[in-house]
């Protein structure tokens, strides 16, 4: 496996772990929400200074993007597509 593709599945393992949209983790990390899908899908190569705001919008060390993944890890499951209600809304 190659970087790109390590860090785009360690990318997608934390948003998806942290239950957070692709919008809210490009606006969080001040970058375009089609990059962010680029990485995710590993066909961009992210700077250092693009890797340090993710970790820190992911709230994580930069270091947990370049993790090795287990073998035999499932695949990661997508969220539930479509736009979230608003708070206030959630909990009825």
């Amino acid at each position: 496996m190659d970087v790109r593709q390590l860090v785009a599945l360690n990318l997608r393992r934390l948003r998806v772990a942290r239950q957070i949209s692709q919008d809210d983790l490009a606006l969080a990390a001040g970058i375009e929400r089609s990059y962010a899908g680029h990485l995710e899908r590993g066909t961009k190569n992210p700077t250092i200074v693009t890797l340090e705001k993710l970790a820190l919008a992911l709230e994580c060390e930069i270091a947990e993007l370049f993790e090795k993944i287990p073998e035999g890890a499932t695949a990661i499951e997508p969220l539930r597509s479509g736009r979230r209600p608003p708070a206030d809304r959630r909990s009825r």
